[in-house]
């Protein structure tokens, strides 16, 4: 069966051929070809045959477990899965597979021989014409072809013998494959870098710490050996403006993680937003989320582009619900500040600087004997993706307001690891949705309990999909956030949901744990 499904599949693609790159600017309607949907970042879809009137008639299509080859599944899908051409490709740690958008049947499935590495989750894969790209927790990015899951090469993108590991969906944008890479307790370089499609040769790296005298942001460390050593992880995929051909992506943490005390100053460019030019990799501009961050608010969270309006001025904008807890809206052209407000309460700053950026309050770094501050090491939001609808003017987050008392138990200049850590007290969850011109909060809906991981997905028929902390997937009216309809999935979910459209059938698919779900209106499966 397995073959027969190969076999047709290499038929439709030679009948249908598959999107070019340029697809990927156009908002998703019969595929959703990569991990955001579009290059915006807003998974927002047109498609509205699903709508508020309606969802409560939504119904399950059916249900892929991925198989391992462990004897069951047993892996956790925080994979958003791409759709092209009516086949699903999607991945966890090591493995890819490729399966019948209309059926949830498998069609091929992928295998990588790990090394190691941190498999702590991947978010999935990328699609460049007749070719698939991911990232192995081993530091590889691997190519293999659609129709087959044959592999076509393999090159090293990060050093495991330096705990490198990589965990992030690529970005094709024309001719380069976009990369980062991950190092939870890493005291190394962050970067990001392009590939050539076609050969997987390096094209360039651009660096997120100084790493020579007299590089930018040098100045905000206490020595060149520090920045070299001061982190900046960027694991999760950009987003990108044609029309300025900029990549947008934010960076992780600054080393030592909490006792900072041998690290003095800003730390550029960790906990940022940096937008590069993706032909050569240079920088064009910054702006720091979190300067001098102690508290592990790793700031890699989506830049979601808004093309909107601020004081009657049409602009072209960059959102991002940070984890630290605030709201950005910058000029996506300059990197200048244009709102910055909490979209969770917080208590760790002084208030906010004369370009935007929150000012630490040295009260609520991590104490030898203790500082309670919110949010937590979670923090106010994480990786999971957010959405934006341009018919509401809504951002919408799956947010959290925690307390932890964050504790130093190394206080020397190079502390072993991250020289402290936290302990959650309290805390709680919801789904906010912010007006992107004010930053208020429209609505909120709160969870049950704490812990919510999942993303987003906004959608034309006035809706929002997200996960609760109880195992529900719910949909919401878009402009109220009246809950409309719901399925227990068992588990929480663990990815991004997404949508499209075949034979005139709107799908919802999201993940739980190792298990896809996938609802539809009217099933096609009988």
């Amino acid at each position: 069966m397995r073959a027969l499904l190969v076999v047709l599949f290499s038929a439709v693609l030679s009948a249908q051929g598959l999107p070019d790159p340029s697809a990927l600017a156009k908002a998703p309607t019969s595929s959703w070809p990569t991990y955001n949907g579009d290059y915006s970042g807003r998974r927002f879809s047109p498609l509205k045959q699903i709508n508020a009137a309606n969802v409560h008639q939504l119904s399950l299509a059916w249900i892929h477990r991925a198989n391992t080859g462990g004897g069951g599944g047993g892996t956790r899908l925080s994979a958003t899965p791409i759709q092209i051409n009516g086949v699903l490709y999607f991945s966890a740690p090591d493995h890819v597979w490729a399966v019948d958008a209309r059926t949830g049947r498998e069609i091929w499935h992928y295998t990588w021989e790990s090394k190691g590495g941190l498999h702590i989750g991947n978010r999935g894969v990328a699609a460049y014409h007749n070719w698939l790209y991911f990232e192995t927790p081993d530091c590889h990015l691997v190519a293999l072809n659609m129709k087959d899951g044959k592999e076509r090469w393999r090159r090293q993108i990060c050093d495991l013998d330096k705990f490198y590991f990589a965990t992030m969906s690529p970005l094709v944008i024309r001719n380069h494959i976009v990369t980062g890479v991950s190092g939870d307790d890493l005291d190394a370089p962050g970067y990001i870098e392009a590939h050539d499609p076609e050969t997987g040769d390096l094209q360039w790296r651009t660096y997120t710490v100084p790493m020579k005298a007299g590089d930018p942001g040098v100045e905000s460390w206490p020595s060149l050996e520090a920045a070299q050593h001061g982190g900046g992880m960027t694991w999760i995929t950009p987003t990108y403006d044609p029309d300025l051909n900029l990549i947008y992506f934010g960076t992780g943490n600054p080393q030592p993680v909490i006792a900072a005390k041998g690290r003095k100053g800003d730390n550029l460019f960790t906990e940022s937003i940096l937008a590069v030019n993706p032909d050569n990799g240079k920088m064009a501009w910054y702006f720091q989320v979190s300067p001098h961050d102690t508290h592990d608010w790793d700031g890699v969270e989506t830049p979601v582009l808004i093309d909107g309006e601020i004081n009657g001025q049409k602009r072209k904008l960059l959102a991002q619900a940070s984890r630290n807890g605030f709201f950005f809206v910058l000029d996506r052209a300059t990197g200048k500040n244009v709102l910055t407000t909490d979209f969770v309460k917080t208590n760790w700053t002084s208030g906010v600087d004369k370009i935007g950026r929150p000012i630490p309050n040295p009260a609520k770094e991590p104490q030898i004997d203790g500082a309670l501050v919110t949010p937590n090491q979670g923090g106010g939001t994480n990786w999971y993706p957010p959405s934006f609808s341009p018919d509401t003017g809504l951002f919408y987050v799956n947010a959290n307001r925690a307390f932890s008392v964050y504790y130093i138990f190394d206080p020397s200049d190079k502390p072993e690891g991250w020289g402290g850590n936290d302990r959650n007290v309290y805390g709680e969850s919801m789904l906010q949705a912010i007006d992107y011109k004010t930053g208020k909060i429209k609505w909120s809906r709160k969870w049950e309990g704490q812990g919510t991981r999942g993303g987003v997905l906004s959608t034309a028929g006035g809706l929002v999909f997200a996960g609760d902390t109880t195992g529900n997937f719910i949909a919401l009216n878009a402009s109220t956030g009246q809950p409309l309809w719901h399925a227990g999935l068992g588990g929480s979910v663990s990815n991004g949901p997404i949508t499209y459209e075949l034979d005139g059938s709107q799908y919802v698919l999201v993940s739980s744990g190792d298990t896809l779900f996938s609802f539809v209106m009217n099933s096609p499966v009988k």
